[in-house]
C-alpha cells in the first residue's frame, strides 16, 4: 500500500484538536504521507485552515452540527458528544474498510460524562466498537516505546492490576504487535511495580510474586521480555538503545518518561485493534484553546506514523523523531 487512507477525528471541537489538526495539515510532509480525511465540522475547521494555510481537505460530518457554537475551552455535553460520535464512525469506517486507519485529536473525559457516555477516553470507545478482546495503549517519542499495562485507573486498582496473567498477556500482545511491525526479534523491558524493584520482598512483593514469574513465562514461550527493573533507570537504558520497548505498569509511569524525554512529539499508539489507530499525546488544553498558540507537531507525527504503520512500512526502522 503506497498511501493510505487515513481519517483525522477532530477531536473535542472547544479544545485545540481543531487547531493542531490545520496546523499539521499545513506541512507538506503529512498531506504527501497519506490520503487524508477529517471527521468533524467544516465550519469549526475552516477558519483553522484559512490561518495556518492547511489547504483543502475532504471534511466527513457524520454528525448534524446545526446549532453547535464553538466556546472555546468550556466543558460542554454537545461537544462530548460530537467528538464521541466522530471517534465511533472513523472506528466503523475502518472496520468497513472505507480507511486504513485513523488518527485522533483529544477528547475531553468530562465533556464525555456530561453527555452520559460511558466510555471514559478514545480506547474505551475503539475497543467495545471493534470487540478487541485487549487493547494496550503505548506512548512513544524517540526510540522510548511505553506499553502500558493499565491506563485509565485509580493507582490503588492499577496496582491490583499487577499480576502474572495479565503481565504475561500483555507481553505476549506487545511481542506480536511489534513483529507485526518489523521487528524481527523486539526486546521488551519490564518496569518494576515498586521502588528498587521491591528489595527483594522489603519494599513490595508484585515483583517476586507477579512481574517477575510473567517474565519467566514469557521467556519459556521465546519472547525477549527481561526484568523487572527499578522504574528509575530503565528507561535511560531504553533510550540509549537498550530495548525496543518498556512494559509499564500503570499509566503515569510511562507518561511521565515519554513527556519528559520528548513531550510536543510523541504519540500514542494501540496495540491489539484490527486496524492503525494513532493519536496525539496531549489533552484538550482547554486554557490556551482558540489562541493560535498550540503545537501542530504531536499531531503531525501521528499522521506519519499511522501512514507508516496502515502502508505495513512498520517503525522499526524510523518511528516517530
Amino acid at each position: 500500500m503506497a498511501r493510505p487512507r487515513l481519517l483525522i477525528t477532530m477531536g473535542d471541537p472547544n479544545g485545540i484538536g481543531p487547531e493542531v489538526t490545520a496546523k499539521a495539515l499545513a506541512r507538506a510532509d503529512v498531506r504527501a504521507a497519506a490520503e487524508l480525511a477529517v471527521v468533524g465540522l467544516r465550519a469549526v475547521l475552516a477558519p483553522w485552515l484559512e490561518r495556518f494555510g492547511g489547504g483543502e481537505v475532504e471534511v466527513i460530518e457524520p454528525l448534524p452540527g446545526d446549532g453547535f457554537a464553538v466556546r472555546h475551552g468550556e466543558v460542554d455535553a454537545a461537544a462530548g458528544q460530537l467528538a464521541h460520535g466522530w471517534v465511533e464512525f472513523a472506528a466503523r469506517a475502518c472496520l468497513a474498510g472505507r480507511a486504513d486507519g485513523m488518527v485522533t485529536a483529544p477528547v475531553n473525559k468530562a465533556a464525555f460524562a456530561g453527555a452520559g457516555i460511558r466510555d471514559t477516553g478514545h480506547q474505551e470507545v475503539l475497543q467495545r466498537v471493534s470487540g478487541a478482546e485487549q487493547v494496550l495503549t503505548m506512548l512513544a517519542t524517540g526510540g522510548l516505546r511505553c506499553v502500558h499495562l493499565s491506563t485509565h485507573k485509580p493507582l490503588r486498582e492499577a496496582c491490583a492490576y499487577v499480576t502474572r496473567a495479565n503481565v504475561l498477556r500483555a507481553l505476549r500482545l506487545t511481542d506480536r504487535e511489534f513483529r507485526r511491525w518489523g521487528f524481527a526479534g523486539p526486546r521488551i523491558a519490564v518496569a518494576a511495580l515498586n521502588p528498587h524493584a521491591g528489595e527483594g520482598g522489603l519494599i513490595g512483593r508484585e515483583e517476586l510474586d507477579e512481574i517477575a514469574p510473567a517474565v519467566g513465562d514469557a521467556q519459556a514461550e521465546g519472547i525477549d521480555a527481561r526484568g523487572p527493573f527499578p522504574a528509575d533507570s530503565v528507561f535511560t537504558r531504553a533510550i540509549a538503545g537498550e530495548f525496543d520497548a518498556v512494559l509499564v505498569m500503570y499509566h503515569d509511569q510511562g507518561h511521565i518518561a515519554v513527556k519528559v524525554h520528548g513531550f510536543e512529539r510523541s504519540v500514542s499508539v494501540n496495540l491489539g485493534l484490527p486496524f492503525t489507530r494513532t493519536s496525539v499525546d496531549h489533552g484538550t488544553a482547554f486554557d490556551i484553546a482558540g489562541r493560535g498558540i498550540a503545537s501542530g507537531a504531536s499531531m503531525a507525527e501521528a499522521i506519519l506514523l499511522a501512514a507508516r504503520l496502515a502502508a505495513g512500512r512498520g517503525m522499526a526502522a524510523e518511528g516517530p523523531a
